[in-house]
């Protein structure tokens, strides 16, 4: 019996990982992808954006261990932007499919991984995305490639839908899994960042009220956690697309977001019916070659597939394994989707020891970094510990032996400000933490105040 019950669950499995499935929906996904990647593109030229965070900077925060990597000089940001727009655009017509998005992958976290003090969500998404889709058949229906090659759209296997849907998912869930935290169940940081946007049409008005403080609190926690399941499941489908809707509408008019709300938006797609039977016969194309409507399972697609869902479960819970609040030491709160859940204000200086004329003084990190770097970079321990390496090494290539110090002061949503970093420690003796937790960052230990009390 034991024996028939795991043959059982394996055919399962196999079926719901290698059967055919139409590959409608994943098109509509790439095309969606490839059309709001353009616009982004566009968006950094439109805003001058490449000369402002990779040609002005004199140094950038790069993510160990692609810390080697440096921005192209100019105009060579500039020509790999227009080349990215133009796989963008290739992508979106599913033109040389697979080169486009490897190359665009490549590219486009080339440019992620240049600087961390610009981190976002989004843009870890996209590189991620971008990744897998590599190895999806995205091409399958609605491509050039197809008319190229004279061949029919056809059925693929359904782990790559599955595989889309998980990925798109994992934000809702592990962003609606983080909004567990006691700042956020008291309505912080969102009483704060609401409080002054009271010309939002109809519900403005009751953005300075507790219960409506608390209700968009405790609205945004349970659709991160429904959101997908309710797309999945037909009967709530359409309910779960307009309350998505409204909410990354509310989003992008509310806080400066970017793409993500509107990216989000186009992608629930995926989670509809894959042959695009919702929508009308001319939009949704022609009828497919349905063979094969099984392909051979793979023990190697399976063991990529378990190691990959896996990592992306990990990644959002690892800051469990270091102690105190993640939104205060930073360990472990990137690729978490930890989303609008802080305000996060840092302040101080650093202090230079010359340990043989013991003559001390002041940096400013302003005066070596552009204010926008500076202001991030006060907040993010890691950032810091770089930072020092960097002063560091300028002395020291200057034949000065020094020891650095930092006098930071910071506050997290609507608390006062606090000690930061242990200003005893010398920083430049400090390894690297990556696996393990700095023992320099002070706890956190302000309360945190009841903005309603205080009204």
């Amino acid at each position: 019996m034991a024996n028939e019950s795991s043959i059982s669950r394996t055919g399962r499995l196999n079926f719901q990982l290698f059967s055919g499935v139409s590959p409608k929906s994943i098109g509509l996904f790439r095309i969606a992808f490839g059309c709001v990647m353009m616009f982004e593109v566009y968006r950094y030229f439109d805003h001058g954006w490449i000369d402002r965070y990779w040609s002005i900077p004199a140094y950038n925060f790069g993510y160990w261990p692609f810390d080697f990597m440096k921005p192209l000089l100019q105009p060579g940001m500039d020509i790999l932007f227009v080349c990215l727009g133009v796989l963008a655009f290739l992508i979106a017509l599913g033109l040389y499919y697979r080169v486009a998005i490897s190359l665009f992958f490549l590219g486009f976290s080339y440019v992620f991984l240049l600087e961390q003090t610009r981190y976002l969500n989004h843009f870890y998404l996209i590189s991620i995305l971008s990744f897998i889709m590599i190895f999806i058949d995205a091409h399958a229906w609605a491509s050039l490639d197809n008319y190229r090659k004279k061949r029919k759209a056809s059925q693929v296997p359904k782990w790559q839908l599955w595989l889309l849907r998980f990925m798109i998912g994992v934000p809702y869930f592990f962003g609606g899994v983080a909004k567990i935290n006691s700042d956020w169940l008291a309505g912080e940081p969102l009483g704060e960042w609401l409080e002054n946007d009271t010309d939002v049409p109809l519900i403005g008005p009751y953005f300075t009220e507790e219960w409506m403080i608390l209700l968009m609190s405790y609205s945004g926690l349970l659709l991160d956690l429904l959101l997908v399941p309710a797309l999945l499941w037909r009967k709530s489908r359409l309910v779960a697309l307009f309350v998505g809707a409204s909410f990354h509408i509310l989003n992008s008019q509310i806080f400066t977001i970017g793409i993500f709300p509107w990216f989000m938006l186009l992608a629930t797609v995926i989670y509809f019916d894959p042959d695009l039977g919702w929508l009308p016969k001319a939009w949704s194309g022609s009828s497919l070659d349905v063979k094969p409507n099984f392909f051979p399972p793979s023990k190697k697609v399976k063991w990529a597939l378990g190691a990959w869902v896996f990592l992306m479960c990990f990644l959002p819970m690892r800051h469990h394994l270091f102690p105190g609040n993640v939104s205060w030491t930073e360990e472990g709160h990137r690729y978490a989707w930890h989303m609008k859940l802080r305000t996060k204000k840092a302040r101080g200086a650093f202090i230079v020891l010359d340990v043989n004329t013991g003559e001390s003084f002041v940096v400013d990190p302003t005066e070596i970094l552009e204010p926008w770097q500076a202001q991030r970079m006060l907040g993010k321990p890691y950032l810091i510990w770089q930072f020092v390496q960097l002063l560091g090494k300028q002395y020291q290539a200057a034949g000065r032996e020094v020891r650095i110090y930092a006098k930071i002061d910071a506050r997290l949503n609507n608390r006062e400000y606090q000690p930061f970093v242990d200003t005893s420690v010398d920083l430049l003796t400090v390894p690297r933490s990556l696996f393990s937790h700095s023992y320099w960052i002070v706890p956190l230990r302000e309360p945190l105040k009841n903005r309603w009390e205080e009204k």
